[in-house]
């Protein structure tokens, strides 16, 4: 069964929102949240798939990406934004309430929806990034960084390191990036290597190295991981981050405050009631949930809370699709059974 994939968008005075659909118009809306620096198309394999189960799978461009506007100061970027974008989508669609799905910073937009608009979600699944009902902020989840593996001194920010780049060099970082963007692209989206657990993760280095890429600050010419990427979505992700460059993409870390702000005006104290999956990356050495204390917060703000381990690196949805997909399915069907098939 061939399921079609289309383009559409929701304009309003105060964004526009790019967005691919698929899957019955009038059906119950998934709408899965790309994070940093992605796109709609991260979501390539779950689009069709849940739109063949019964769904209205949806994958919008988050601001700053794609065809999506791109905001000009960093806080523009605060998560309330892009929770306010979600809500115009989600009317836009004319739908009550929807199932959401985040990855990377798109799990901290869907953790927000959550918390702030319970009326506007059956339920919620995450990958890799948990839930801290205080704000994604490392003020927030610096308290459970493994200081065996990541000693203070060393390590002050622990694998967030390069949050704290971001915030003390923020035009370095984005030129880093923006140097070469077809290299970027290839050094980022990469495989998990089990062979690399019990290692600091790269994204502690980031600080110490003066960047991403050290002294250069241009990413290196390494060869395409083909398990994460086809050319067409190299391509494509290589054109829209030229098109747009890094500076939305990265203004999302330079937030910490409005957004801890923000999450002080969650309903319910923080509190989540309606069912909630995650997914850990078993290989996913920056958001290392699985052997750390980073998912207890998660643990004790959901109510209803199921979790999956994925044989994975960051890059979760297209590293193993299947094993995504089925971890969804299986979800759906224990927690929503009346929204199943319409």
């Amino acid at each position: 069964m061939t399921v079609a994939v289309t383009e559409h968008a929701v304009r309003t005075a105060r964004h526009t929102t790019a967005y691919l659909a698929a899957g019955n118009p009038d059906a119950t809306p998934i709408i899965f949240v790309h994070g940093w620096p992605e796109l709609s198309i991260s979501w390539r394999h779950q689009l069709p798939a849940m739109a063949a189960l019964g769904f209205r799978a949806i994958a919008p461009d988050m601001r700053g990406y794609g065809r999506s506007t791109v905001h000009p100061t960093h806080a523009d970027y605060a998560l309330e934004h892009s929770v306010r974008d979600m809500i115009e989508l989600l009317d836009h669609l004319g739908a009550a309430r929807a199932i959401w799905v985040g990855h990377d910073w798109g799990a901290p937009v869907v953790w927000s929806l959550a918390s702030h608009h319970p009326e506007r979600c059956h339920g919620v699944a995450n990958l890799c990034v948990p839930y801290y009902a205080q704000g994604f902020a490392p003020k927030n989840f610096l308290p459970y960084a493994d200081r065996a593996l990541y000693p203070e001194a060393d390590f002050p920010y622990a694998q967030w390191e390069y949050m704290a780049f971001y915030q003390e060099n923020f035009e370095t970082a984005r030129a880093g990036f923006d140097a070469n963007v077809a290299n970027t692209v290839k050094a980022l989206f990469r495989r998990g290597n089990p062979a690399a657990a019990g290692m600091p993760s790269r994204t502690a280095m980031v600080r110490r190295n003066g960047g991403w890429f050290g002294p250069a600050n241009a990413a290196p010419d390494v060869p395409m991981d083909r398990e994460v990427l086809t050319d067409a979505d190299f391509h494509a992700y290589t054109a829209a981050l030229t098109r747009n460059g890094f500076f939305g993409p990265d203004s999302w870390y330079m937030n910490h405050d409005a957004n801890i702000a923000y999450a002080a005006q969650a309903k319910s104290g923080g509190k989540l009631a309606q069912p909630v999956l995650f997914l850990h990356g078993a290989c996913d050495y920056t958001c290392e949930t699985t052997t750390s204390r980073l998912a207890e917060p998660m643990r004790q703000d959901c109510a209803d809370l199921t979790e999956v381990v994925v044989p994975s690196g960051h890059w979760m949805a297209q590293e193993q699709p299947e094993r995504v997909n089925a971890a969804l399915a299986q979800w759906l069907a224990a927690k929503f059974p009346e929204i199943w098939i319409k």
